[in-house]
């Protein structure tokens, strides 16, 4: 090998030190920076051509990502902080600057980081520290979470949906029944609940109408009521009523045939102090949903009640429903599971959106960003959304941000072999450069 051969790969020793120099000042740098992932430097050999007397050759210095490293995760005083435990990235967005009014406008490109400092900004999106805006699966206004698209995640205008009906509460007088039978409608002059509607709510807090509707059967002497959901041609449930003397319930009984002639009832419920009731089994927004009738106690003379004269008139009906119809929005709380539940002053939660988790083929193919974040290239693969803790993708630990991944023990003894190995790389230029003036001496 000649001097100047020995002079280039000095100073390619000094350019590949300069680049290791970079990485473990980076890592220190970022040693307190959430979800930052350390950095390494991997250096090649070149040879430029290779005899039984070696030419020249150079050190070629490369940065390692080490973004499939897990940081240590800590707990953090912001609620709305999480942190990944295993192999996967949030998906985010970043801003282009314009805006119209709240809502922000955003780049094309898709981005992926493991910052999950998360907290809610002015403008209801989510932000992290590094300005990058949460992206995940919203639902729509019925309640459904649509998981075909990812968008940029708002809670600045989340609305209360009615929460779904279990529990129809039902009191009414239905008049005597001598009169009622006399003419199969209630005496002359009353008012009976013999159709009365009332609105109740499906899983997704749509709203819908049951009817309610009593009819006396002279054969059986008592009276059947019957409820219609959205003006079905079939009522939904059924149930035969009798009543004791006092005009207290006597027995109920669910009809296990509803829509059928003749109808055919269940078992009867007889026992003083129980409920009186009878179910609604229907299917409203495409899912089963049962609800319970409570006609009152048995026995008792609350609830619905018969007139006992046989003159006497029935009374409208009151109704209600174990519905919540109303709440004002509190705030936002994440879970385990990446589900973003919003918080009611009437203590309920509802689901507002859901954080998927992206997963590469090759994690350190990643192309690294500002910002602690990453674009997908050739090398790392398209991104795969999963939820939390299914396929490899990870759990999600509320309350907590993942750590930097910086060893500062290990980059402070790289620092110093760096810094040695530069100053061998020098010694060795000053010593061709001495060398060569030697060579140059020898025509003087």
């Amino acid at each position: 090998m000649s001097i100047f051969g020995a002079l280039d790969t000095a100073v390619s020793g000094l350019a590949a030190q300069s680049q290791a120099f970079t990485d473990i000042s980076n890592n220190i740098a970022n040693s307190q920076t959430v979800g930052y992932k350390a950095t390494d430097t991997n250096f090649s050999d070149y040879v430029l051509n290779s005899t039984a007397s070696q030419i020249s050759g150079t050190v070629v210095a490369s940065t390692a990502s080490e973004n499939n490293a897990q940081g240590t995760i800590t707990s953090s005083t912001n609620a709305l902080a999480l942190a990944i435990s295993g192999n996967g990235f949030f998906n985010v967005s970043e801003a282009n600057g314009a805006s119209t009014g709240t809502t922000q406008s955003f780049q094309p490109n898709d981005y992926y980081t493991r910052n999950g400092d998360f907290t809610e900004n002015s403008a209801g999106y989510l932000v992290n520290s590094s300005n990058e805006y949460l992206k995940g699966y919203m639902v729509d206004s019925s309640g459904n979470l649509n998981t075909s698209s990812l968008q940029t995640i708002n809670v600045a205008n989340v609305a209360f949906r009615p929460s779904e009906t279990g529990t129809i509460t039902y009191a009414a007088s239905l008049p005597g029944a001598t009169a009622a039978a006399a003419s199969a409608t209630p005496a002359a002059g009353s008012t009976t609940p013999t159709s009365q509607s009332q609105t109740i709510y499906d899983a997704s807090g749509a709203a819908h109408t049951v009817d309610f509707n009593w009819s006396y059967s002279q054969a059986s002497n008592a009276w059947n009521v019957s409820a219609t959901v959205d003006g079905a041609s079939t009522p939904s449930g059924s149930a035969q009523v009798t009543f004791n003397a006092a005009g207290q319930i006597a027995s109920v009984a669910q009809q296990t045939n509803v829509g059928s002639t003749p109808a055919t009832y269940g078992a009867a419920n007889t026992t003083t102090d129980s409920t009186a009731s009878f179910s609604i089994p229907t299917t409203l927004d495409g899912t089963s949903q049962t609800m319970t009738v409570d006609l009152g106690t048995i026995g008792s003379s609350s609830g619905t009640t018969m007139a006992t004269d046989v003159n006497g008139t029935g009374s409208s009906a009151t109704i209600s429903t174990d519905s919540v119809t109303s709440g004002n929005y509190t705030g936002i709380t994440m879970t385990s599971d990446g589900s973003i539940m919003a918080t009611f002053d009437n203590n309920k939660t509802q689901l507002v959106g859901k954080v998927p988790l992206a997963t590469f083929a090759d994690a350190n193919g990643l192309s690294s960003q500002d910002g602690e974040a990453y674009t997908a290239t050739s090398a790392s693969g398209a991104a795969t959304n999963n939820l939390a803790g299914a396929n490899g993708a990870g759990n999600l630990e509320t309350s907590s941000v993942e750590s930097s991944t910086t060893n500062l023990d290990s980059d402070l003894t790289k620092l110093i072999t760096a810094q040695n190995a530069y100053g061998a790389n020098a010694k060795v230029v000053t010593t061709a450069n001495e060398m060569l003036q030697t060579v140059l001496a020898m025509k003087q």
